[in-house]
């Protein structure tokens, strides 16, 4: 049985005292993906925000292989090396090359040689098709570009999970398969990852687990192919039919 890379306990956030997520539990073992999927404000960016110390949270315990990482200041850069997380809107440095941007952590925070890491972030801009953008700046990329090198930023600090929101939503449409390809190829290498996502073909095709949250509560959860053949309760058969009318039309 694979280790446990991430767990979850009572995890409670409140905004101006409305419960956004409600006492939630979470497992993720190394090597799984897993896929969160729910409506329009039920809680999915911000879970993946507390995880990586994002938000201020009323209530939770955040382990990451074992050694408990939330709750102090101490351990926040801890968690920033541990949890890898690669957000929508990219948060590139426009002052710095895509070589820059990728070196800066590993080199200022990681303490690790300029020469090594340079090296390795070319070998892993060559595995996403950009290494031919080492001295481009963001202005000169497009925004699927954009959002390769920020899974390559990630990448580098090599962290035990990474974390995705919504990394497909501010994409032109001919931009996303690009994005998703080279999610999916992390996913066949084995790596550790919770994906936020409204992209249900790519859900299917990456994850090992479902997990479906309304309310800020977990409603349900299995696999893939369990969820969208079987959903059992009915508010994700209500959720899943609002996606397949969409994918009719």
């Amino acid at each position: 049985m694979a280790d446990t890379v991430l767990e979850i306990r009572n995890l409670v956030k409140k905004f101006d005292g409305h419960i956004i997520l409600n006492d939630l539990d979470m497992n993720v073992q190394e090597g799984e993906v897993v896929v969160i999927l729910g409506p329009s404000g039920c809680g999915k960016s911000t879970l993946l925000r507390c995880i990586n110390g994002l938000e201020e949270i009323q209530s939770r315990s955040v382990r990451v292989q074992g050694k408990e990482i939330s709750g102090t200041k101490e351990n926040a850069g801890l968690l920033r090396q541990k949890v890898g997380m690669v957000f929508q809107s990219y948060d590139l440095f426009p002052h710095l090359s895509v070589l820059g941007n990728i070196m800066l952590s590993p080199v200022k925070v990681q303490k690790r040689k300029k020469d090594e890491v340079k090296e390795e972030a070319m070998e892993l801009l060559k595995k996403v098709g950009l290494s031919d953008k080492a001295d481009s700046y963001p202005r000169q990329l497009s925004g699927g570009q954009k959002q390769r090198v920020a899974i390559v930023r990630a990448l580098i600090l090599h962290p035990e999970i990474l974390l995705f929101d919504e990394v497909t939503a501010a994409l032109d449409p001919e931009m996303v398969r690009e994005v998703l390809d080279v999610i999916l190829s992390l996913a066949k290498q084995g790596k550790t990852m919770l994906i936020v996502t409204h992209e249900m073909q790519f859900a299917k095709a990456v994850a090992d687990r479902i997990v479906f949250i309304d309310e800020g509560k977990i409603m349900e959860e299995g696999t893939a192919k369990e969820f969208f053949e079987h959903p059992q309760t009915e508010r994700a058969k209500k959720f899943l039919h609002v996606f397949s009318f969409e994918d009719v039309r």
